[in-house]
């Protein structure tokens, strides 16, 4: 009998990446995932950059201060993703150098720096790792921006909300005929065979459904409003029964994103905070999320 080579053993094919050649046939089949490097103080910690090809920019007021084609969305476990950008494509005469510095272990020291356009000043709006630690993508000639500090953020001209969108996740909206019965109070507040499923990677299914197909007499509207940075801008509806007022429990998109066009004035009631949602008769367990506490 010929003893079998076992892969994992052979000293010559051990690196220190996160999947081994051998194992590149296992998928899933992003090539970028052959070449990112685990950190020896913390393996399975994975840090990682990907060349975005849409063009990014950031606008201070009414000055943009960041335009490329060349932007870097850094992936990082337990984080969002967030774009990094060439130094050589920043509006590097609007940059600040602060006093300010904070420590990361798995990116190292970084510098941050305020903005000003001569209209508008951002203070520490923006960071750069000059010396990242080992393991670190090389970021060092690269700076990125606190989002929420920012006046508008955007991808080609599509602008976009929270986060840099992330190239694993998927959104799908599906038309269903399956029945959606949302029970809230013991009441039946929405009965509906005309709803689109949206499935979006990492979360829920959520079930929109013409408005017409919901308990009208118990919706009022909200000023509350949210964004998506795969959805886009959300307004909500408080929900009435006769035994309590639901605040923001229900949203829908008046004018979604292009690739969640489905869902336009349809709505959505939180699963988290309702009794239940059947579908064909069967309930569907709920799934904990921010919204289980509270926070949308």
């Amino acid at each position: 009998m010929v003893a079998r080579k076992n892969p994992v053993a052979n000293d010559e094919k051990r690196t220190n990446t996160i999947r081994k050649p051998h194992l590149r046939g296992r998928g899933p089949h992003f090539p970028i995932l052959d070449s990112i490097v685990q950190y020896e103080f913390e393996p399975g910690y994975v840090a990682f950059t990907m060349p975005s090809p849409k063009r990014i920019r950031v606008q201070v007021g009414p000055m943009i201060v960041a335009d490329t084609t060349k932007a870097l969305v850094f992936q990082e476990s337990d984080h969002l993703p967030v774009y990094y950008f060439p130094m050589s494509d920043v509006r590097e005469e609007f940059l600040l150098p602060s006093r300010t510095t904070t420590e990361d272990p798995f990116k190292g020291v970084a510098t941050h720096y305020s903005l000003n356009t001569g209209i508008t000043l951002v203070e520490d709006g923006a960071w750069r790792y000059l010396d990242p630690v080992k393991g670190c993508p090389p970021i060092q000639d690269y700076i990125s921006f606190y989002w929420p500090k920012m006046t508008h953020w955007y991808e080609e001209d599509e602008e976009i909300f929270v986060h840099a969108r992330d190239p694993f996740r998927r959104v799908d909206c599906l038309p269903s005929s399956r029945r959606v019965q949302v029970i809230l109070d013991g009441e039946q507040v929405a009965d509906s065979r005309r709803g689109v499923f949206l499935f979006e990677t990492g979360h829920p299914v959520r079930h929109y459904l013409p408005i017409s197909d919901t308990r009208l007499d118990m919706l009022s509207p909200s000023r509350y409003i949210s964004r998506c940075p795969y959805k886009g801008i959300s307004n909500y509806y408080h929900v009435t029964t006769p035994k309590k007022r639901h605040e923001n429990l229900v949203w829908y998109y008046p004018e979604p994103v292009h690739e969640a066009e489905r869902i336009k004035g349809l709505v959505c009631f939180h699963h988290e905070l309702v009794d239940k949602i059947l579908v064909d008769g069967v309930e569907i367990p709920k799934e904990a999320t921010a919204a289980s506490d509270g926070y949308f």
